[in-house]
């Protein structure tokens, strides 16, 4: 059985990611790509604390449509969040040298990052019981 607290901790640190994008969203940061990559964090985490609630078997990888296909073995109600998972996977950068930062996201791409990890913190939040 899992523990309650290890999925808790999941979705906080999700919502640190999420809101720290959000706060320099709404600031009109120009950070778009690190917003971007927050967002996407924030869903990885998301989905990831469902699939341990779960107790679903996973890789631990950063593509979220493999993540929601995990989910999916669960719960059909996720399959309104594969545009979103598609949308936000590449945002994600590899951390190690040497790194390749894309640097021509938008105002627009980081609105509809926001948006879809918005989506998927809701659903999986509902589905977890959380606030």
């Amino acid at each position: 059985m899992v523990e309650i607290e290890i999925v808790r901790e999941r979705v906080a640190k999700a919502d640190e990611d999420f809101d720290f994008a959000l706060v320099n969203l709404k600031e009109g940061q120009p950070f778009f790509a690190h917003i971007c990559l927050h967002f996407h964090q924030a869903a990885e985490k998301y989905l990831t604390a469902y699939i341990i609630a779960r107790e679903l078997k996973f890789r631990k990888i950063h593509e979220l449509p493999l993540l929601l296909k995990t989910c999916l073995s669960e719960d059909v109600s996720f399959e309104q969040l594969r545009e979103d998972c598609e949308y936000l996977t590449p945002f994600y950068v590899e951390t190690r040298y040497p790194v390749h930062w894309p640097t021509d996201f938008s105002s627009d791409a980081a609105q509809k990052a926001y948006h879809a990890a918005q989506r998927i913190r809701s659903l999986v939040k509902a589905n977890l019981g959380l606030p």
